[in-house]
């Protein structure tokens, strides 16, 4: 029976009226063309990062918000994710993203996370109301992000004033 009943389904899938071929390829050309344009204006935006002398390019910094207020939340058990993140912040509005940073090998936490905000007053209330509250097993940590701190532009803008104040770098 279960055999009858795939055959009959496998029919009535392929009999099913094909598309018309000219609109498949049109279709695919466009979707090309919307790659294309992803892909372009994802290497058009680049973030230069520095920290302990090394340059890099960071492409993870394109997933988040350009103006956005941002949390480092320190302190996260091996048992959180991303959801248990979003969960302790969710009540306020202006939430935009959580993420907690893993390790790419075994998969494992790194101990921290970040999360942010559109609205300042949302995060301003954040940092009062959940720093110190439980996060899984664990009491968080809460500071202030420094990921603009360490962006090559800025980092070579404070060098130079610092070269022209007759400071060490």
């Amino acid at each position: 029976r279960e055999k009858r009943a795939g055959k009959q389904w496998y029919q009535r899938r392929v009999r099913a009226p094909l598309p018309n071929p000219k609109e498949v390829l049109a279709q695919a050309k466009m979707a090309g063309k919307e790659i294309k344009k992803k892909k372009l204006k994802s290497k058009d935006k680049r973030v230069m990062r520095t920290a302990a002398g090394d340059v890099w390019d960071d492409p993870s910094l394109l997933e988040w918000e350009d103006n956005d207020f941002r949390i480092f939340v320190g302190d996260l058990g091996n048992e959180c994710n991303d959801e248990m993140l979003y969960r302790a912040f969710s009540k306020y509005p202006s939430l935009l993203k959580v993420k907690v940073i893993r390790d790419k090998r075994s998969n494992k936490t790194k101990g921290f996370g970040f999360v942010s905000f559109k609205d300042s007053n949302d995060y301003i209330r954040a940092m009062r109301e959940v720093n110190g509250k439980y996060i899984g097993n664990r009491p968080c940590k809460l500071r202030k992000s420094s990921w603009k701190d360490r962006q090559y532009t800025v980092v070579k803008k404070k060098n130079s004033e610092r070269q022209k104040l007759g400071l060490k770098i």
